[in-house]
């Protein structure tokens, strides 16, 4: 649940983002509303919990693991686009600039003068929503989201509590590995 909600939250968050920095939408007034809208539009997907959208994905596409993984990719977006566009606006000008006065086009600039100095830290940010979403996977399926949280309901109902118990110890351990390996992939980085 949580790599595929990553996964395929990952190129929809990363072709907005472009459209909701307003150093690279704020030059025209339709490029304005454009930028302002997807904005309101990611703050507000993102102000609803993950497990509220997995109550409201279960509604619509039934309990299990597929409402899950919408819930965790919907918010994933909202938060990446958010993340990914504040780093754009960060960047440094210099070379839009200086490709700007090549010729080169609009997507010709942003794929040169923007792209470069935003892998590292897009890269960065991904891996620390997966390891958010690996966490939040076992709260979504105790709503009904699938995956490791029903079992663990189902566990605590039938007061199976050593395998409770194992859920937890498991859980736990595998959240420590990630963000164990997700601090050296970005050590590594940088």
């Amino acid at each position: 649940i949580a790599f595929m909600s990553t996964a395929l939250a990952i190129p929809f968050a990363f072709l907005v983002s472009f459209f909701m920095a307003r150093n690279l939408m704020g030059k025209t007034p339709l490029q304005l509303l454009i930028y302002n809208l997807l904005r309101m539009l990611a703050n507000l997907v993102r102000s609803i919990e993950p497990i509220i959208w997995a109550i409201i994905y279960s509604v619509w596409v039934g309990i299990g693991p597929f409402a899950g993984m919408l819930a965790l990719m919907v918010h994933s977006f909202a938060s990446l686009t958010k993340l990914y566009s504040e780093q754009i606006e960060s960047i440094d000008r210099g070379p839009m600039e200086a490709i700007e006065a090549t010729g080169a086009n609009r997507i010709q600039v942003v794929w040169y003068g923007v792209v470069p100095q935003i892998v590292l830290p897009f890269l960065s940010y991904t891996i620390y929503r997966w390891d958010i979403n690996i966490r939040m996977a076992t709260v979504i399926g105790i709503v009904g989201g699938g995956g490791i949280g029903t079992l663990l309901l189902q566990y605590q109902g039938l007061a199976r509590w050593h395998e409770v118990g194992t859920i937890v110890i498991l859980t736990a351990f595998v959240v420590w590995l990630m963000d164990y390996l997700s601090a050296r992939i970005r050590a590594a980085i940088y």
